[in-house]
């Protein structure tokens, strides 16, 4: 089966255009302003604090001067001009943030009043937003059944919406488990200066492991997070009798005792093992995590572990760890 064809979304994706209906871009509008504040506030500053200056750019090779660190020399060209040669260096002023999400049916399951993909929406909204006002590049992926759109990195607010247009636009399409892998590939094949790689998905199906492979490859050169989204009902069933389910992948249909203690074990026994198997990813990619839930507690709301992980990375780099 051939792969689905990837396309780009700047262009039809432009606010005023038809491709987005007025209700659609109302909601764009509001997770925009309900994350501005925190992209001003905590997450503004700590995504600075994280990031900025955080890569270095080869800029050219000149002569040895004294006072040079020998460690700079290029022994290549100091051997075909035999005179010794060092590397200069500039740091990166405009850093290049990508966001890989996830677009799968799975994704557009919540038990409450948000899904998966609308908090990877608000997720999205504060990243982008923090993005572009330090003016750095934001470009965005999406995955399911396989590397679904891109929308090249550019950077401003009118790209935070056209990143958000997108997000919310795609139609799910049942996965494969591959969708995820062939994205990573297709950014590892382009993505040659530091950058911030963020990854959003329930990780729903995601047990191949070469994706992980991948990832590790990218964290040499990217700092790498990833973001898990879980429903409080995939995590633990509640006691209501015979409830008849879907899965939205396969889309087969179980009717499930949820009276049944051995039942309910067994529901939490399997969220235990795709927890630990998320965090035994994330490691072998050497990646961070964050943890975000579609019903956040009644102190906060559904990005605070993203204002929380910001906030303990600028505490790590600041104890130089």
């Amino acid at each position: 089966m051939n792969a689905p064809q990837t396309h780009s979304v700047n262009d039809e994706l432009e606010l005023g255009r038809k491709a987005l209906s007025p209700a659609l871009r109302a909601r764009i509008r509001m997770l925009e302003l309900r994350t501005k504040r925190l992209a001003f506030g905590d997450v503004g500053g700590a995504y600075r604090s994280s990031f900025r200056g955080s890569g270095i750019e080869f800029e050219e090779v000149r002569p040895y001067q004294p006072g040079d660190d020998v460690r700079t020399i290029d022994w290549k060209v100091t051997a075909r001009t035999g005179e010794p040669q060092v590397k200069t260096y500039t740091e990166e002023r405009q850093l290049r943030m990508h966001l890989v999400a996830d677009t799968s049916p799975s994704m557009d399951f919540g038990s409450g009043e948000a899904t998966k993909r609308e908090v990877v929406a608000e997720a999205v909204a504060l990243l982008a937003g923090a993005a572009s006002l330090q003016r750095d590049l934001v470009g965005l992926d999406l995955f399911s059944v396989g590397r679904q759109r891109h929308v090249r990195p550019e950077a401003g607010r009118s790209q935070v919406l056209r990143v958000l247009g997108a997000l919310m636009a795609e139609p799910s399409r049942p996965s494969t488990g591959r969708g995820l892998l062939e994205t990573l590939e297709a950014l590892e094949r382009v993505l040659k200066r530091h950058g911030v790689l963020v990854v959003l998905s329930d990780f729903r199906g995601l047990d191949d492991a070469p994706w992980v492979d991948v990832a590790a490859r990218l964290a040499r050169r990217h700092d790498l997070l990833f973001v898990r989204v879980v429903d409080p009902f995939e995590e633990q069933l509640p006691d209501v009798g015979w409830l008849a389910l879907d899965d939205p992948e396969s889309g087969r249909r179980v009717d499930v005792d949820t009276s049944s203690a051995a039942v309910r074990e067994a529901w939490a026994a399997d969220a235990r093992a795709r927890r630990a198997a998320f965090a035994a990813a994330t490691l072998a990619a050497r990646g961070e995590s964050v943890e975000l839930s579609t019903a956040p507690s009644a102190a906060g709301g559904a990005t605070d572990p993203l204002v929380s992980f910001f906030r303990a990375r600028v505490a790590r780099r600041g104890r130089g760890r």
